[in-house]
């Protein structure tokens, strides 16, 4: 059962205008204003650039914000919400994300807000990962509402997420809190991208599913479009459904080490619900049945042995949607701020 009645995100209910939502990641950057019942309208967006420098691909967010200004309801924004690929460091409003190589430690919070002061839209910004922005969507109006201690999670080419604690998202100093993808769940795993060894990711990001079964002497079916073979963890699935004994390891591995995390992470802090979303939740029961299965044998104590994990609801439209939703939740409410004298 829930474990405290559903609260619209802070000063939603209040705020009559929109707010500005930019969603960045390394194949699209998308906006909308977003109103207080999670509706979108003026929703636009561009691909991001490659084969660029930083301010090219930061012309392609210029041109996201000028399509929004363009919109009636453009006057009446009351906050903006910046979600962004990371690594991110909301502390100093700059991004580095692995999959847009031109911006390193880019200011994107200042440049968006330059961006909106030159439309006229002189607006409270602020910035999250994109782990950070789906548990903030997903509490708001998925699969986590009416949770008051939440984890969720994107597992797809990596592992991120965020936390929602005592009904309130709680992104860390710097942005990145939740981000159970670089919890070490094997002592002695292999080494991963961040430095560390065992880390959830290694074990359970769609790239090392995918690595792991070649590794383990799979052998990719052709897809049905142009007999090309499918190497992803989307094949594995695939395989998996099908019986394939190595697939179906590959899979158990990545549940294996997701329970291991959302244990300790409900451990630590007692959070009640797990949400999943990303490329490889896609894989339903495959991913999700060995998951619930190993998190019996870790998530023991009487006060994580009812946990939940449920696929989260929100999809392609997490993204902008919570972007607005960390911006509300993180901004003041406009009543609360004082007037000009």
């Amino acid at each position: 059962m829930p474990s405290a009645p559903f609260s619209a995100p802070r000063a939603a209910a209040a705020a009559s205008g929109p707010t500005v939502a930019i969603d960045i990641g390394g194949t699209k950057i998308a906006g909308a204003l977003v109103h207080p019942d999670g509706t979108m309208t003026a929703t636009t967006r561009r691909p991001t650039p490659r084969g660029t420098d930083a301010d090219g691909v930061m012309a392609a967010v210029a041109e996201v914000v000028a399509d929004l200004s363009a919109s009636p309801l453009w006057a009446s924004a009351e906050r903006c919400g910046i979600g962004s690929a990371g690594p991110v460091d909301t502390s100093r409003g700059t991004v580095s994300p692995v999959n847009i190589g031109a911006w390193r430690d880019f200011p994107v919070q200042e440049r968006v807000v330059a961006e909106l002061a030159a439309r006229g839209a002189d607006l409270p910004t602020v910035l999250a990962g994109d782990g950070v922005a789906m548990t903030a969507a997903e509490h708001w109006l998925g699969a986590a509402r009416g949770h008051a201690n939440a984890l969720c999670m994107v597992v797809s080419t990596g592992v991120g997420g965020g936390l929602i604690l005592n009904n309130q998202l709680h992104p860390g100093p710097t942005g990145n809190a939740g981000h159970i993808g670089h919890i070490s769940v094997a002592f002695d795993g292999e080494p991963c991208v961040c430095g560390g060894h065992g880390c959830v990711e290694s074990i359970a990001s769609g790239t090392a599913i995918a690595r792991w079964a070649l590794e383990q002497g799979w052998t990719p079916s052709d897809t049905a479009a142009g007999g090309e073979r499918d190497a992803t963890a989307a094949g594995v699935a695939a395989a998996a459904v099908e019986g394939d004994p190595i697939a179906l390891a590959a899979f158990d591995r990545a549940g294996r080490a997701l329970a291991a995390a959302i244990a300790a992470t409900a451990t630590l802090v007692e959070t009640d619900i797990t949400v999943i979303g990303g490329g490889v939740a896609a894989a339903g029961d495959t991913l999700f049945a060995p998951i619930r299965r190993h998190l019996a044998a870790y998530a023991t104590l009487s006060f994580v042995k009812d946990i939940q994990v449920v696929p989260a609801m929100l999809g392609t439209h997490a993204g902008l949607i919570g972007a607005a939703a960390a911006a509300t939740m993180l901004l003041p409410s406009p009543s609360s701020q004082p007037s000009a004298s």
